[in-house]
């Protein structure tokens, strides 16, 4: 029997509950956790690798490229190293799976294939009245 078949389920909380709590803390190597002068060392170069991806993903943002790939990615390499960044990623990876999931269900895609259709009917319709009133004209070409 494995853990998932198991009837009563409490196999299949415990398995979760041992994948909450799986991975906090430092993944520094033992031999740097050993000492403390090293292991600090460790988290501070840790952490400014970190806010140079972090911070090159904020740069990219308003730029053509994989802005939020990037800062999630620093976000990763933080997460080697602390608790804290580790809870984000885990909060948001949980919620964008929520997320993922609710995008799916049938209802919200009709509501949202409906309103995609609305919108581009109201833009379709304010396009004419624009195009009726002051014809298609390019900006170089205007007088």
């Amino acid at each position: 029997m494995t853990a998932e078949s198991d009837e009563d389920g409490t196999a299949v909380d415990e398995a979760a509950d041992a994948d909450a709590t799986r991975g906090l803390g430092s993944r520094a190597p033992r031999f740097i956790k050993r000492s403390r002068v090293l292991h600090l060392s460790w988290q501070v170069a840790v952490f400014l690798v970190g806010l140079a991806v972090v911070a090159g993903g904020v740069v990219l943002l308003p730029l053509p490229g994989p802005g939020w790939v990037v800062i999630f990615g620093g976000m990763a390499i933080w997460a080697t190293e602390f608790v804290w960044a580790q809870l984000v990623l885990r909060w948001t990876k949980r919620k964008v799976t929520e997320a993922a999931h609710r995008a799916l269900d049938p209802r919200v895609r009709r509501r949202n294939i409906i309103l995609t259709t609305v919108g581009l009917v109201i833009i379709g319709v304010l396009v004419g009245i624009y195009l009726a009133r002051y014809g298609f004209v390019m900006p170089w070409h205007a007088h």
